[in-house]
């Protein structure tokens, strides 16, 4: 976000100053784009892009504004000349950089989409690669091509140093890149994990979560019925984004257990999920979507046609028009706080929340070590109290 902000920044100022170039970012890459002349020689101008080969990334962006300076100084002079910007070295040689990646890569993608266990769940792993795993491997190639690095230990840790520090994409990337490791067989960086450490609630900035009050509360902001039984299924079980549209929601009719089945094609495939606070049910009017699902939003769910982080982009969107005072893994965590606090033993929350115990116990560490040590504290004190 601070980079999109500055770039936006950067092409402000150059139209102030009467440069009509402008620097845009198209994927990991950043380009020049403006009204150039035509590269026939015909002397007709239009718009073109230049691809500068610089990273989307702090260092690029000064680079790619001093390129764009001196485009405009030599159009400016009539001394343009494409042959300075398309040299056939500058196309091939970063092909030629990447080619040893770019066979492990499609190596780890195919091991990926191999795998029995993926295999189960078809979308659910073609979200997790999408989401999980591609932005890093982009960032890994783009990496060795702006270095031209050789693909080693050394240039995994480059990659994950190239994220901030204390970082939920740099957690993710670490889990990516030790992923592909493993796989290549290839040795980790002995500080790998301490360097990897960026996803935890304990950290300031990304740990206020609501209270009960407050996640009662907000619900209020949702004008729309379908959208405020959205968010009542995430409060009450915890539920990622997508999920709530990929649930067997029988069990909340009366009389019923409450308890959710969330179905094999989500992303950590078919898991079951209790409520936490089961009155919840009742006052976030749930009920009603065991014989009545299309209650909820009309969400496209087909996923010949859509992806589930496309689905779990809805919510998130929703979630900003209402403009609530919390994000949808707000949520997600103040659930698994709750569970937490309530004494459920880290293995079943773990299941319901349809991650591994490392990643809950890592994610809920503050709260869980607070647990453990107050309830030997009430041990001790118990014992000490007994005559």
């Amino acid at each position: 976000m601070e980079l999109s902000n500055e770039l936006i920044n950067i092409n402000r100022a150059l139209a102030d100053s009467g440069i009509n170039l402008r620097i845009e970012q198209r994927g990991q890459w950043l380009n020049l784009r403006g009204a150039l002349p035509c590269r026939n020689g015909t002397g007709l101008i239009k718009t073109q892009r230049i691809s500068l080969q610089l990273l989307a990334e702090q260092k690029g962006l000064k680079e790619a504004e001093r390129i764009v300076q001196l485009v405009h100084y030599q159009l400016q002079r009539k001394q343009f000349d494409w042959s300075q910007w398309t040299t056939k070295s500058t196309r091939k040689q970063p092909e030629q950089i990447a080619t040893g990646l770019r066979e492990a890569l499609v190596s780890f993608e195919e091991a990926f989409f191999t795998d029995p266990y993926r295999r189960r769940s078809p979308a659910g792993s073609r979200s997790t690669w999408t989401s999980a795993y591609l932005p890093y491997l982009r960032r890994l190639k783009a990496l060795a091509v702006n270095k031209q690095s050789c693909f080693d230990s050394d240039l995994l840790k480059d990659t994950l140093a190239s994220y901030a520090d204390g970082s939920r994409s740099r957690q993710q990337c670490a889990t990516a890149l030790a992923a592909l490791a493993r796989h290549l067989e290839m040795t980790l960086p002995e500080d790998w994990r301490a360097e990897a450490d960026g996803y935890g609630l304990h950290q300031a900035r990304f740990r206020q979560l609501p209270s009960d009050k407050q996640i009662i509360e907000a619900v209020e902001r949702i004008p729309n019925p379908g959208w405020r039984l959205a968010y009542g299924l995430m409060a009450t079980y915890g539920l990622r984004n997508h999920e709530v549209f990929f649930c067997d929601l029988a069990a909340l009719a009366k009389g019923e257990d409450q308890v959710l089945r969330v179905l094999p094609n989500t992303k950590t495939g078919e898991h079951q999920v209790w409520p936490f606070h089961p009155d919840w049910v009742e006052h976030f009017e749930l009920e009603q979507l065991a014989n009545n699902a299309q209650a909820l939003p009309p969400v496209n769910v087909d996923l010949r046609h859509t992806t589930l982080q496309q689905v779990g982009r809805r919510v998130s969107e929703q979630f900003r028009r209402y403009q609530l005072p919390l994000t949808p893994y707000n949520l997600r965590h103040a659930w698994a706080v709750r569970t937490i606090h309530i004494g459920l033993p880290d293995t079943v929350a773990a299941r319901m929340m349809g991650h591994s115990v490392a990643i809950h116990t890592r994610t809920y560490h503050h709260w869980i070590t607070r647990r453990d040590q107050q309830q030997a504290v009430d041990a001790a004190l118990a014992r000490q109290l007994s005559p």
